[in-house]
């Protein structure tokens, strides 16, 4: 079997399914087919692949790129790809913000270790991480998304729970964001796939 060719059918089913989702305009650009089969190979556990890719299928996705290009759309394409036991729910970083003015503490317990009656943590992806601020829950600040990530570090180590993020951040913002701490154990559960910084804005 011809795995470009069957690639290739992918990002066409997945090109249908994005004008489904989002219009008729919908479109994946040649210029990112190398990030899409990356994506692709990792969500189908597609061991050789991933083993070509240099991506390790245990740890989660750090999707990286420019404002615009494209990283929250096809995070939610790769759902339709995802096998059930791996299957992600896309949460924006901002609504998890608002949640925790809302509700206080509780929210960093349900995006970690799941809510009290839920008996297994779920698979997330944080979506645009760093467009949230650092809230205060009755005067208390806190930032919300560093507790979390932590908490969900906790899960990978000790029951392999996956999580994904989106962000337009370098590493170094997100070690000033978030703190040394949180960037060296996203680098031990993630792995990196990023857009060039060049890529333009596709709104």
């Amino acid at each position: 079997m011809n795995t470009t060719l069957s690639y290739l059918e992918i990002i066409a089913w997945l090109e249908k399914k994005g004008m489904e989702l989002y219009g008729k305009k919908f479109k994946i650009l040649e210029t990112d087919h190398e990030i899409i089969y990356k994506l692709i190979a990792y969500f189908l556990k597609d061991e050789q692949a991933c083993y070509q890719f240099n991506i390790d299928l245990e740890k989660g996705i750090l999707l990286s790129g420019p404002v615009g290009c494209g990283k929250t759309s096809l995070l939610n394409l790769m759902k339709h790809l995802t096998p059930i036991e791996y299957k992600f729910i896309v949460k924006p970083c901002r609504d998890i913000s608002f949640e925790f003015i809302q509700d206080g503490y509780q929210i960093i317990h349900k995006y970690s270790i799941g809510k009290l009656y839920q008996s297994e943590p779920r698979n997330y992806c944080f979506d645009d991480l760093g467009t949230e601020n650092n809230l205060k829950y009755f005067g208390n600040e806190c930032n919300v998304m560093a507790e979390i990530l932590l908490s969900r570090y906790d899960l990978f180590v000790t029951k392999k729970i996956q999580t994904h993020i989106t962000t337009n951040l370098s590493a170094s913002e997100i070690e000033t964001h978030y703190g040394n701490r949180v960037r060296s154990r996203l680098r031990s559960m993630l792995n990196l796939i990023s857009y060039d910084k060049s890529t333009p804005d596709k709104r």
